[in-house]
């Protein structure tokens, strides 16, 4: 027989896994403890994501009215005229 079969491998292995895992003890708390860091982490980035939006509309809407109150010192073509362009309909 092979010493190398697939069943003494997988044996083996079963055997160093278990032992590995036999060596792990949890704390009694860990699960609500990491459970306290996900919410955590998972407020910042909220409280981040929120205030990321908030700067970004407060930026663009003060970029919007500057550009809105730069106004040309000269008249436009639009409104060069005192008078109309087009003659009124008579009724």
């Amino acid at each position: 027989m092979n010493d190398a079969s697939p069943d003494r491998t997988e044996r083996e292995l079963q055997e160093a896994l278990a032992a590995l895992a036999g060596g792990v003890h949890a704390a009694p708390d860990a699960y609500r403890t990491a459970r306290g860091e996900w919410l955590r982490r998972e407020r910042r980035r909220r409280l981040v994501l929120a205030v990321l939006i908030a700067v970004v509309f407060a930026l663009a809407t003060l970029i919007g009215l500057w550009v809105l109150n730069q106004t040309p010192a000269h008249s436009g073509v639009i409104f060069s005229g005192t008078t109309a362009s087009l003659p009124r309909p008579h009724p």
